[in-house]
């Protein structure tokens, strides 16, 4: 069965697709900053410009697009596994059927399992499907191939591309965060240390972990106003992956099995490039309703 897309659904993927990339524009700034103190060093012993610090960190960044190198590499980050035989066994027919559905070769993306008792799936990079064990052997098989559904739903609407982009921008500024709370903190221990012997330490390590806090705090909020943005296009992207499923067929097996969330008393979290995969998921049983909506009056 093909799906079909009537030519307002793809306006609304398209506006999806291009509010996906809301949260990277926010990053971009920051992590150009991050990168620019990075090289301030080494455009001071060198004669290295700054645009090739630019250029080399734009060149390595479509790496994480090969999808060899997604899961020679993602894959570990993301504390996932091959799937067993048995679970290759349960998934491997139904994926085969949804990637059809889609006219989609059955190895052009990888599905891969994260040992964890949650319920729970996500998609990762631009060709990773990660499902948790718990899904897998708790899951029926029409429950099971739902899920599957939408999150390839969520490469198929390009959700992962922005997603991914924005991981590699957050990167320079993440470490830059890290180091200004450490340097912080080393000012704190200096001050309590050494301040209370002589007034000029306590001064200038004082100066020193407010320096310091200011700078770390731009970096800071830089992540968190991405990852605001990113939770807030998150919802529409998990509404229109849903959506996509139901076109594609898969629209009552997705509804039951968030009805099984539902029923555990278990929000939908994200896992995965652990604390990094942060997008909020909407409440189950609003996905649900919206779902039930969707088949009861399909989309025009």
């Amino acid at each position: 069965m093909a799906v079909q897309t009537s030519p307002g659904q793809r306006r609304r993927v398209e506006r999806s697709a291009l509010s996906a990339f809301v949260p990277v524009i926010a990053m971009l700034p920051f992590s150009v900053l991050s990168l620019f103190l990075a090289w301030l060093p080494v455009g001071l012993l060198t004669d290295i410009p700054f645009v090739w610090v630019l250029l080399g960190f734009a060149a390595t960044g479509p790496l994480l697009f090969i999808r060899n190198f997604q899961v020679l590499v993602l894959t570990p980050v993301l504390g996932a596994r091959r799937p067993t035989a048995a679970e290759e066994a349960a998934i491997a027919p139904l994926w085969r059927e949804i990637v059809m559905t889609s006219r989609l070769k059955p190895d052009h993306y990888v599905v891969r399992i994260l040992p964890s008792d949650d319920l729970n799936a996500f998609a990762c990079g631009g060709h990773l499907v990660v499902v948790t064990s718990f899904a897998v052997e708790e899951l029926t098989t029409p429950e099971l191939q739902g899920v599957l559904a939408h999150e390839l739903s969520h490469h198929l609407g390009l959700h992962t591309v922005a997603i991914t982009i924005g991981h590699w921008l957050s990167m320079p500024v993440v470490l830059f965060a890290r180091i200004g709370v450490y340097l912080e903190n080393v000012a704190k221990a200096a001050r309590y240390a050494y301040g209370p012997d002589s007034p000029a330490i306590d001064a200038l390590t004082n100066a020193a972990a407010v320096v310091v806090h200011a700078v770390s705090w731009i970096f800071t909020a830089g992540i968190r106003a991405s990852a605001t943005l990113s939770n807030l296009v998150s919802h529409q992207s998990e509404f229109d992956a849903d959506q996509r499923a139901v076109r594609m067929g898969y629209g009552r097996e997705l509804a039951s099995a968030l009805r099984r969330v539902l029923a555990a008393g278990q929000s939908p979290r994200p896992v995965g490039w652990r604390e990094r995969i942060d997008a909020s998921h909407p409440p189950a049983r609003t996905r649900v309703a919206r779902i039930e909506a969707l088949l009861r009056h399909p989309a025009r």
